[in-house]
């Protein structure tokens, strides 16, 4: 089973990236917008209870933070994602690389940048005209983090909770 581990902003975040979610990325009705941690993988059943461990410990040994999204970026030429950037993503990568040291290594093919995809997968002419649109607008959003997820993707490639870990330091 392929399985994903992400944070998710708070309601009111949500709400503005998919307004913009809804025309840009085909991937909108598969999963809320969400900050990845650790990109998909496989897990064997007999090792999720063992995963489900580890990332308990990890979240007891992280408190809850806040994250401020403070302009619109972009991945071109390696991707054609545009995206929230975070301002000090620290307690993100933090998470992040305590994750990837806890489980098996999986092949990453970019340094990890946290972000909130708010367009892919688009020709490379619409990625300029709505990252040129977008650049000029000022995004001041801040979303408290107190949880991250182990989440787990359907055959019809949606993704869905598996558990939740609650950050308690």
């Amino acid at each position: 089973m392929f399985f994903g581990i992400a944070v998710f902003p708070q309601k009111h975040v949500q709400d503005l990236v998919n307004s913009y979610r809804k025309r840009y990325d085909p991937h909108y009705s598969l999963i809320p917008p969400h900050i990845t941690l650790r990109e998909k993988f496989e897990l064997p059943d007999e090792k999720v209870e063992d995963a489900v461990q580890r990332l308990e410990e990890i979240a007891k040994q992280n408190k809850p933070f806040t994250i401020q999204f403070h302009k619109v970026s972009h991945f071109y030429p390696t991707s054609h994602t545009i995206y929230l950037a975070i301002k000090d993503s620290k307690p993100l990568e933090t998470l992040h690389n305590q994750i990837s040291a806890s489980l098996d290594p999986i092949p990453m093919p970019y340094d990890y940048i946290p972000h909130l995809t708010i367009g892919q997968k688009m020709s490379e002419e619409e990625l300029h005209d709505v990252y040129g649109t977008l650049r000029l607008r000022q995004f001041e959003l801040e979303s408290k983090i107190d949880r991250f997820h182990l989440m787990y993707q359907l055959e019809n490639g949606s993704w869905s909770i598996h558990q939740t870990f609650l950050l308690k330091k």
